[in-house]
């Protein structure tokens, strides 16, 4: 099965009886943070910040990070990189842990962590800026991501990282009324969170049926997502039932409602193409180390039309993923694969930064290739195509031959033998 933390949760199993975790406490110490094992920041001229937005008070609503190009401010603090006890609680599920072992662990090696993104700082005006709409792996959620994200705004995207709530997270949460509040109560002081945890399959039931119908909630929740934050551009009112002092009002006519792109890892990738299929506003879209098996049969009779990336990592693809992959994008000059050498399925989410080398290589959080190196030519190769197929007005085309799978460390297409077996 393909997913975020697959490989990782088979090597967890094994080692509880290896010794393993007196190697990691030796290597880690007081915990990642202390270590200076940091997650990169953006490289582009924007400071970046960072908000939550959620609206509704049901499942049926959406949830998001916002990463934006923000003000410099030199007073805030960076932001908490898993925000709540929940997820590693998730994590642990999605990992067949005990919870309490696998809190104390998380809370142990990362619970200090941050994104180099200011939380809530203000909005930078002044100009419409594209919009980009990231989608999670099967068992991540939308702040393990960041330094994609931060990236991609500090070169000037807007990037609405959703959480998906179609139990592929580890875990997520909505808001509802406190069965026994106060019809005087504030806004936030009369709700409470309830959590949704990441579901396993059941006994005898299809991966595929169960995936696909996922994806096809991924989508939309990525579609609402959009529509969200245009509504906001537009100067209508939203509720977001989050406690926060971001002032939303300042993203008044900040998105470039035509130059609008998706994102994303994994199942995020199958995500990608179900959203381009059902959604002709996204431009274009970038699918990194895509899990094909929840894309429907249907999507592939050419109903994407847009231009498609395919980032693949060396070491997670095989051959009948990718038979996919150039399925649907055969004949299709606009749909281009490209792969990192040395990477992993972990080069692309934030474990793989805060991670020593011990504990990186025995979970395959790290591939051969530092994972700056690796995170780089994903970004870069992201925007020379963002800039090509979004018509941009910046110097992001210096990276065009990353496209074309040319320079260090990249192939164009795949190291995965596709000749027919006997």
């Amino acid at each position: 099965m393909a997913s975020l933390w697959v490989r990782a949760r088979r090597v967890f199993m094994k080692s509880r009886a290896s010794g393993f975790s007196a190697k990691a406490a030796t290597e880690m110490g007081s915990g990642g943070a202390e270590k200076g094992y940091r997650i990169p920041a953006g490289k582009g001229p924007h400071a970046v910040g960072c908000t939550d937005l959620m609206t509704g008070d049901a499942a049926e609503g959406s949830f998001l990070r916002l990463y934006y190009p923000s003000c410099d401010d030199t007073d805030t603090e960076e932001t908490p990189w898993i925000p709540d006890k929940e997820y590693y609680q998730g994590l642990s599920d999605f990992l067949n842990v005990y919870r309490a072992l696998g809190e104390r662990l998380f809370q142990y090696y990362v619970g200090s962590v941050t994104c180099p993104a200011k939380s809530n700082t203000a909005f930078k005006p002044g100009e419409k800026y594209p919009l980009l709409v990231f989608s999670h792996g099967l068992g991540a959620f939308r702040t393990i991501y960041s330094a994609i994200c931060i990236e991609m705004a500090s070169q000037g995207f807007l990037v609405a990282a959703v959480e998906h709530r179609d139990e592929s997270a580890s875990a997520t949460y909505f808001c509802k009324k406190k069965a026994d509040s106060e019809p005087e109560e504030d806004q936030t002081s009369g709700v409470e969170k309830e959590w949704i945890y990441y579901r396993k399959l059941r006994a005898g039931e299809e991966e595929r049926c169960l995936r696909h119908k996922q994806v096809q909630q991924r989508a939309q929740e990525c579609i609402k997502a959009l529509n969200l934050i245009l509504k906001i551009s537009s100067g209508e009112e939203v509720m977001n039932v989050l406690n926060s002092d971001f002032d939303w009002n300042h993203l008044k006519d900040s998105v470039d409602t035509s130059r609008i792109a998706v994102m994303g890892h994994s199942f995020g990738g199958a995500t990608v193409i179900e959203s381009l299929s059902k959604e002709i506003r996204f431009r274009c879209g970038i699918a990194l180390d895509a899990w094909m098996l929840p894309v429907g049969d249907d999507t592939y009779q050419s109903s994407v039309q847009q231009p498609l990336l395919f980032i693949n990592s060396e070491k997670f693809q095989w051959a009948a993923n990718i038979l996919k992959m150039k399925k649907l994008s055969s004949n299709d000059t606009n749909k281009k694969m490209i792969t990192i050498k040395g990477s992993v399925h972990q080069s692309f989410p934030d474990f793989t930064f805060v991670s020593g080398e011990i504990i990186g290589k025995f979970f395959k959080l790290k591939g051969e290739i530092d994972p700056n190196e690796a995170i780089d030519i994903c970004n870069h190769a992201s925007l020379a195509f963002l800039q090509k197929h979004l018509s941009l007005k910046r110097d992001f085309d210096k990276w065009d031959s990353l496209v074309d799978g040319i320079g260090p460390n990249v192939i164009s297409g795949t190291n995965i033998d596709l000749s027919p077996t006997e």
